[in-house]
């Protein structure tokens, strides 16, 4: 299990890492966006869903915490993705892999996932990451700031997602978790594109051609490889794994969007992968 942890988790965070670089080529609303990227996961994963014999964990007394997991992951895109719209990839994804801090407060309150020193450690260099990446950007402008308040408030929803992905997947073998997640999450946003007036057609082709791929890659693969790891992982862990994201984005940025590289990117990014490897090594795989 160790291994397939360390072989898989680098996947899941290569995989998130994409999104933030799809969803700037995107030229469409930010709800849209998110709509199209669970709308054509869950299509991808229907074949999968006729083809079950028998779903385990669909109890009547379960459809809540489905629909309460699809509701935070779909105010999570919905909130984060339109702060990409106001502020660079850097400070986007570094805000809003924020999540850890709730995360931690949320499983040691309803999940009694009392963290130890060495991921408090780890939780704190990471963060201190994520602040370095984040200082060059964080005073670019009105906008921007209202971009990184948009990102935090999908770090909040994250980690109601994280944390009851670990509730649920306890019990669940991984299919029968993500499938209505994502399914409940398409249709939230479905109903929310239609209250805010947002058109579902009418974009470029290349439009289209990115927004599958955000839902074949940092969706399918890169979500679901973390939904896999909560059955295995406490979600505060899981949560300071993917906050290898901005590593990824940022160095994905800077070669395909031009978005500046600076020393306090690169400290940042040493800082965060430390933490990582310290959360991981000493707490996470005493499995």
């Amino acid at each position: 299990m160790k291994t397939r942890l360390f072989i898989l988790l680098p996947i899941g965070i290569f995989a998130i890492s994409t999104a933030s670089i799809f969803i700037k080529f995107c030229e469409a609303p930010a709800l849209i966006i998110a709509t199209y990227r669970m709308v054509l996961a869950s299509l991808m994963l229907m074949p999968f869903a006729c083809y079950k014999k028998k779903w385990k964990g669909w109890e009547r007394n379960e459809i809540g915490w489905f629909l309460f997991s699809g509701l935070f992951l779909s105010l999570h895109f919905a909130f984060w993705i339109a702060s990409l719209q106001y502020t660079s990839v850097a400070s986007s994804v570094v805000l809003v892999t924020t999540h850890p801090i709730f995360v931690g407060i949320g499983g040691w309150i309803f999940l009694k996932e009392r963290p130890g020193l060495n991921l408090v450690f780890g939780i704190g260099l990471s963060i201190l990451g994520s602040g370095l990446i984040g200082y060059g950007d964080m005073t670019l402008s009105k906008e921007a700031l209202m971009g990184d308040g948009l990102a935090l408030l999908g770090a909040m929803a994250a980690s109601g997602y994280l944390l009851i992905g670990r509730k649920m997947r306890k019990d669940q073998n991984l299919f029968s978790y993500i499938f209505p997640v994502y399914s409940m999450s398409g249709l939230i946003l479905i109903l929310l594109s239609i209250i805010f007036q947002k058109s579902f057609f009418g974009y470029s082709s290349s439009t289209y051609f990115y927004l599958f791929l955000l839902a074949l890659v940092p969706q399918l693969i890169g979500h679901t490889t973390f939904n896999w790891a909560l059955k295995y992982l406490p979600a505060t862990v899981v949560a300071i794994t993917i906050l290898g994201e901005p590593i990824g984005s940022t160095l994905l940025a800077y070669f395909i969007l031009g978005e500046g590289l600076t020393i306090w990117k690169v400290l940042g990014g040493i800082s965060i992968f430390a933490g990582i490897l310290i959360a991981l090594k000493k707490e996470a795989l005493r499995l």
